[in-house]
């Protein structure tokens, strides 16, 4: 059985560039994700203070779209950080069950997207790399997840040359480098995944990623099918190419607040059903892995 500062890791669910994330259960019992930093990247000492400040930043988001970061260690020998696992499917998952959103629909959807980046930047962070896979659906609502490639907002805690984000929602300035990556790029890949729940595409096109990335810096995006030329002219100002002619998050949040239907759309049954389904795939799946534990 394998533990890590106290914690059970179950399974791996996944292995990036800066380490691995698992399944694991907390002392107490709790389903959580612990995420170990590779150890080569922990010797390095300018990687290891910036892990710290974000660690530390992340322990403070709060809001009730984000997933909760409950625990970190970035002096270990091998930093790790737990947070709250959450259970559902991904945001694109939970349209495709529900259908193309009304435009009430999109301004919910968008206001809960808002409301998490108005609880990341508040701490100094961005996302840096918001996409579907990184919004998790559940029973309370959507949850924006993965902190672990936020890079700082503040001088001196930012990187240069890595890559960062996701053909088709990053911004034009985290392609090119021509200025720092900010909150302005949040709000580009709001504005691409808002583009994608309105019409089952993504507004720079599918393909491979060099493709999709010349048509994010060269082309304009493709909102054909988005319900209406408010929501047209509202996603392409967030799609802009200039990272100074988007709209802020706060004006990105009241602006979909104010057309937002005042139902919880993850509460329709297309999605409910959907949710259920992945909460039990969770629950056999730990029984099974821990069976198999105990049998080791």
């Amino acid at each position: 059985m394998v533990r890590l500062a106290g914690y059970r890791l179950v399974s791996q669910l996944g292995d990036g560039g800066t380490g691995t994330a698992h399944l694991a259960r907390s002392p107490a019992g709790q389903v959580v994700v612990v995420k170990a930093v590779r150890e080569s990247l922990a010797a390095e000492p300018l990687f290891r203070a910036r892990y710290r400040w974000e660690t530390e930043a992340a322990r403070a988001v709060r809001g009730p779209f984000t997933a909760v970061v409950l625990d970190a260690d970035p002096e270990a020998a091998v930093p790790w950080l737990a947070a709250e696992f959450c259970v559902g499917p991904s945001l694109s998952e939970a349209v495709a069950a529900l259908g193309l959103p009304d435009p009430g629909a999109l301004g919910a959807i968008g206001a809960s997207l808002a409301a998490a980046l108005t609880a990341i930047h508040a701490t100094g962070l961005v996302h840096g790399d918001l996409k579907p896979a990184n919004v998790v659906v559940t029973a309370t609502g959507p949850k924006v997840i993965d902190f672990g490639v936020a890079k700082a907002a503040v001088p001196g805690h930012g990187t240069s040359g890595e890559p960062a984000g996701s053909p088709g929602f990053m911004a034009p300035e985290q392609i090119t480098h021509a200025v720092p990556a900010g909150a302005p790029a949040d709000v580009f890949a709001l504005g691409a995944l808002l583009g994608l729940c309105a019409t089952g595409r993504n507004p720079h096109g599918a393909g491979n990623a060099p493709h999709v990335i010349h048509r994010t810096l060269h082309e304009e995006p493709d909102l054909v099918g988005v319900p209406g030329q408010e929501w047209q002219a509202f996603l392409g100002g967030c799609l802009a190419k200039s990272p100074y002619a988007r709209p802020t998050v706060p004006e990105v949040l009241a602006w979909c607040v104010a057309r937002a239907t005042p139902y919880p759309w993850w509460e329709q049954e297309e999605v409910a059903a959907l949710i259920h389904v992945h909460e039990e795939s969770l629950a056999e799946r730990l029984v099974a892995e821990e069976q198999e534990q105990e049998q080791d």
